[in-house]
């Protein structure tokens, strides 16, 4: 894909469903509105901020990257590319899924067994979706989770 796949940082492996800008050119007035309305709110996404305690597998990227595409797929995201970059081999790794939608990232200090994620999704996606699926695969002891709903319409 570029330099730095021979370094296993970046992914090749875009969802099913990715579309390219040529493809889904449309005319501006027959976009779709991808904000979403809920609770009387009309907003951009949802973008939660997890803090995984007491968390495992935190230092191996191949781990990390099928979890946050598992998480991306079970939310109904569509993968665009990963990368990942891992600070030694027994430290902790930092990276991010680009999605459609936006994205996932992660930040871990496996000596401190915790991970930061933000999930961050814009339209029909649910981030909540991902949340069992981070937790199967850090096996977290504790998990501290803030909402925040992204570009509101007032």
């Amino acid at each position: 894909m570029n330099a730095l796949s021979p370094l296993g940082m970046v992914s090749d492996f875009p969802s099913d469903n990715q579309v390219s800008v040529e493809s889904s050119a449309v005319v501006a007035e027959d976009q779709k509105d991808y904000f979403v309305e809920r609770d009387g709110m009309k907003f951009a996404g949802t973008h939660l901020l997890v803090d995984l305690w007491g968390a495992t597998n935190l230092g191996d990227p191949a781990h990390i990257d099928a979890a946050l595409r598992e998480a991306a797929i079970i939310a109904g995201a569509t993968i665009l590319h990963s990368h990942f970059h891992h600070f030694s081999p027994n430290g902790g790794v930092s990276g991010v899924v680009v999605l459609a939608e936006s994205h996932i990232s992660i930040h871990t200090w496996p000596e401190k067994d915790f991970a930061a994620v933000d999930l961050f999704m814009c339209g029909a996606c649910d981030p909540h979706r991902s949340i069992p699926v981070l937790q199967a695969a850090f096996k977290p002891s504790r998990i501290e989770l803030d909402e925040q709903r992204r570009g509101r319409v007032y």
